[in-house]
Order: structure tokens, then sequence, then C-alpha cells
């Protein structure tokens, strides 16, 4: 297994790069933020990798960082999601708001993404929501949040502002750093102050 990978960039395109490292060019799909994330042609780069062993071919998948690795290796072992669909998943999406979604149950932000259907977009929350308690976060707000230590008035404040059309992990987000012995109405009060600000 290839862990990561250090070398010069020698091409570079919205989906993939190629590396060389040692002499030899490592082609490594990426998601699309990779672009921007990495630098130019002929700079040096770092970055963390996923190899998948087909019949036909060996690939290589890049990261810019762990936490985008770690998402990517949850949503692969998701059955029905291969490694192209976890590669658009991390286009659309940041770890964080992978992680945030699938904590607060909103299979929605899934089937926003190309080749997820609602069946899948339900399974991999339904069989990630335990594994996303593993990981390390260090952002306080989603830890409590992963946690699922959620009060009822929370519960309840969540279901309101879905009903007035956010999406559960917008909902969760703006109500994690709410106390939760506020009661629903205050809770859906200062959530949607925060919401409004953007």
């Amino acid at each position: 297994m290839i862990h990561c990978i250090e070398g010069i960039i020698i091409e570079k395109g919205t989906e993939d790069i190629i590396i060389s490292c040692s002499g030899v060019g490592f082609k490594l799909f990426c998601p699309t933020s990779a672009y921007t994330k990495t630098g130019s042609i002929g700079s040096e780069v770092f970055m963390y990798t996923h190899m998948v062993v087909k019949d036909d071919a060996f690939e290589l998948y890049g990261f810019v960082s762990e936490d985008e690795q770690r998402c990517f290796r949850l949503l692969v072992g998701v059955s029905g999601v291969g490694p192209r669909t976890a590669i658009a998943v991390l286009s659309l999406y940041t770890p964080k708001q992978i992680i945030l979604a699938i904590a607060s149950g909103d299979y929605r932000a899934f089937s926003a993404c190309v080749g997820i259907g609602t069946k899948i977009a339900q399974r991999i929350v339904l069989e990630l929501k335990d594994k996303v308690g593993s990981l390390e976060v260090e952002d306080a707000d989603l830890a409590g949040i992963i946690a699922s230590d959620v009060s009822n008035s929370k519960q309840e404040a969540t279901a309101a502002l879905v009903s007035l059309g956010f999406t559960t992990s917008e909902a969760a987000a703006s109500l994690a750093k709410l106390s939760p012995d506020a009661s629903t109405e205050q809770l859906v009060s200062e959530a949607l102050r925060t919401l409004s600000r953007g």
C-alpha cells in the first residue's frame, strides 16, 4: 500500500495530477479541490494516497490532507460507493462537511453528488454514522454533534429548521454552539439569526 507520495508535479488537471518521484511518474486521481491546493507544474508536492487494485489496472487516488484520505476510505467501504464516486463527494464537500452530514443524518447532502441516488445516500449515513464517532475531530462543535448528546429541544429545533427549508446539517451546525437548556423557540430564533448571516 502506498500511503503518501512526495515529488515534483509534471502534469496537472482538474481531476488528476502526475507526480514525478525518483524518476517514476505517478498519476493520482484527486478531488477538484486539489487543483487549487497544490502548486503549479514544476513545484514540489506532498500528497496522501490510496491505491485501488483492479483486475486490469492499479489506480492511485491523491489527497491534500489525511482527513480527505480518511473520508475517502470510509466512503469506499460502503457498498455501492466506488472510488470515483467517493472522489465526487470529496470534490463537492470538505471532510468536515461530510462528517457533519453523516453525524446529523443528512443523506440528502450525498444525493447531490454525481452517481449517488437516494438509496446509496441513505446507506452512507446508516453505515457510517457509528464510524465517524471514532475519528479524531479537532473542531469542538463538530465533536459535540458526533457525540450525539443532543437535547430534546435541539432535536425539535432541528426539525423546525428543516421544515423551514434548511438542510439537517445546516440546522445542526447552527445549533451546535447554543445551550441545550434553551427552549425550542429560543434555539430556533438564535439559529435563524446565524443562518441569515450566511
